[in-house]
């Protein structure tokens, strides 16, 4: 028997787990724990039903995937969900937009406002690609959602809109998937605050006919994230490609927290927004970002412009359609918001494919060691200081492994009782990133518990698990008791339980499921019929109590 499985058969917490709309859970103790859980898990079911959908198929079969439509949530708040009166709107907009046509354009600049602030500039630059296309990219950046250094593409078949359906690229963004830079955050594109990509969509439909749709949302990304992504992404780049960066300019205001001046507001506000395109129009991405970065101006979509900066051979050739701003469409520049659209004209040039790595990286026993003590480090800076500390603060060095995409729990026990468990399921962070705040969470924000004193951290231990991204089985005969975790989906519930759940209650595989149906607030056998079923491993190592 291996030193994981050991591992988790003489772990003893975790029997019910709450799926949280964050994406963050808690976990309380099992059968024999006076503090059990009765709450059920209804969040993010349709997130399983996406992944499901694409699973790669090992057999090659010719099936279809299963339908699955994003129903755009910009219908209503944002523009018309009567088709007829935002076909008329559109009209208007595009005829007010006339542009003379650029040859090759191969990617466009666009702003994501509301229709009636930056429809014209976005509409000019469209109406400046004179030619259809088979696939649209829009890279738009997460305004709300939290995605520290990776990207998502949703897991579905379709994108509707008042306009119609549109096909997504499944087969592109199957393959995107293979990369762990890029993930399947399903709030990310279903939420009406998150307006970057979405917005752009109808305009798309509008415009052109018979693509196909690979919506990227972009998260908080470094300079080296943003290059990776670049560099995945060009070698799928076609000729019949279009690539669109979706992006504000500047946010200027005390709405937006910044006021850099307060005289002349609109040359000024040109002045930035133009010193920022100098850089764009010279391809140069790492300029782009440093002017940012040295200005703090507030441009929303910096990650998508400055990947798209990078995907781009040095001969294309760029041009600014349209720049206006919000101050001078209502005579108000009290607050403003800038809008600008550009068109990049030339060839995809080939680059060589990078190949995805096929499975995370082990930690070694030193990285684990680094892991539990920046944990334990974490929960007493955090009840001392009340402030989310970094590694350096403790000296410690974060390794490459440390730093992949990867979802963790952090457990604390107290007499081998449990004392608090938060975690997350699908990797939107660094793994050190998600041990930090998980450790937070699970020491002060477990609300099955009353915070963690200080004075209780030298009888706590600390045991961590470190995920593998949920994956799709294909019927419940493929999970592996002691092995997976799994995650279930019916009927708009699901619940989860890590892989150590079972073996600790001495559980087979039936009676697990019906645990888990019931978890999830359905019937003990739901499980046998039209369930869906994610299953992931876990590297799980602690402190000796």
């Amino acid at each position: 028997m291996n030193t994981l499985l050991n591992k988790i058969l003489k772990s003893r917490c975790l029997f019910f787990m709450v799926l949280a709309l964050t994406a963050s859970f808690t976990m309380a103790f099992g059968e024999g724990c006076k503090k059990k859980s009765s709450i059920s898990a209804k969040a993010n079911s349709k997130t399983i039903a996406e992944t499901k959908i694409t699973a790669e198929n090992k057999e090659k079969k010719t099936t279809e995937p299963e339908k699955v439509v994003i129903k755009s949530a910009l219908a209503g708040p944002w523009y018309s969900a009567d088709a007829k009166i935002l076909k008329k709107q559109f009209e208007q907009i595009f005829k007010k937009a006339e542009s003379k046509p650029i040859e090759n354009v191969i990617a466009l600049i666009l702003p994501h406002a509301g229709y009636q602030f930056s429809g014209q500039t976005a509409a000019k630059a469209l109406n400046a690609a004179n030619r259809q296309y088979k696939r649209i990219i829009v890279i738009g950046p997460s305004h709300r959602t939290p995605m520290f250094e990776i990207l998502s593409v949703p897991r579905a078949t379709h994108y509707q809109t008042p306009l119609g359906q549109s096909p997504l690229d499944v087969d592109f963004i199957n393959k995107l998937l293979q990369y762990s830079i890029f993930q399947n955050i399903s709030r990310a594109h279903r939420s009406q605050f998150e307006n970057a990509v979405q917005i752009e969509v109808p305009l798309l439909q509008y415009k052109f006919q018979n693509f196909k749709l690979v919506p990227i949302m972009a998260g908080q990304c470094s300079q080296d994230t943003i290059k990776k992504a670049a560099a995945i992404l060009k070698p799928m780049i076609d000729k019949d490609t279009l690539v669109i960066a979706s992006s504000d300019f500047t946010h200027y205001g005390q709405s937006y927290g910044y006021v850099p001046f307060t005289e002349n507001v609109p040359d000024k506000l040109k002045q930035l927004d133009m010193g920022a395109f100098e850089h764009i129009a010279r391809l140069d991405s790492k300029a782009f970002l440093d002017y940012r970065d040295k200005t703090e101006a507030t441009i929303c979509g910096y990650v998508p412009i400055a990947i798209l900066l990078d995907m781009l051979d040095k001969d294309t050739k760029v041009e600014l359609v349209k720049y206006t701003t919000s101050g001078k469409l209502l005579a108000d520049y009290s607050n403003s918001v800038s809008y600008l659209s550009a068109a990049f004209s030339g060839k995809w040039q080939s680059s060589p494919e990078i190949k995805p790595k096929t499975t995370q990286s082990k930690l070694t026993k030193q990285e684990k060691e680094k892991l539990l003590a920046l944990a334990r480090k974490t929960i007493v800076y955090y009840l001392e200081k009340k402030k989310t500390p970094e590694p350096k603060e403790f000296g410690i060095t974060i390794t490459q492994a440390m730093k992949q995409q990867r979802a963790a729990f952090v457990t604390l026990k107290k007499n081998s009782m449990l004392r608090g468990c938060i975690g997350d399921i699908l990797p939107r962070q660094p793994l050190y990133k998600s041990v930090i705040n998980n450790a937070i969470n699970a020491s002060a924000n477990d609300w099955r518990f009353l915070p963690v004193k200080i004075s209780e951290c030298n009888d706590i231990t600390i045991e961590i698990s470190a995920l593998t991204t949920p994956k799709p089985v294909s019927s419940a005969n493929d999970i592996r008791i002691g092995t997976d975790g799994i995650i279930l989906g019916k009927d708009n519930r699901s619940a989860v339980f890590l892989p150590q759940v079972a073996p600790e209650q001495g559980w087979g595989l039936e009676e697990t499921l019906s645990r888990l149906s019931q978890k999830a607030g359905l019937a003990a056998d739901a499980w046998k019929q039209e369930a869906d079923f994610l299953v992931f491993q876990a590297e799980v190592f602690g402190e000796e109590e």
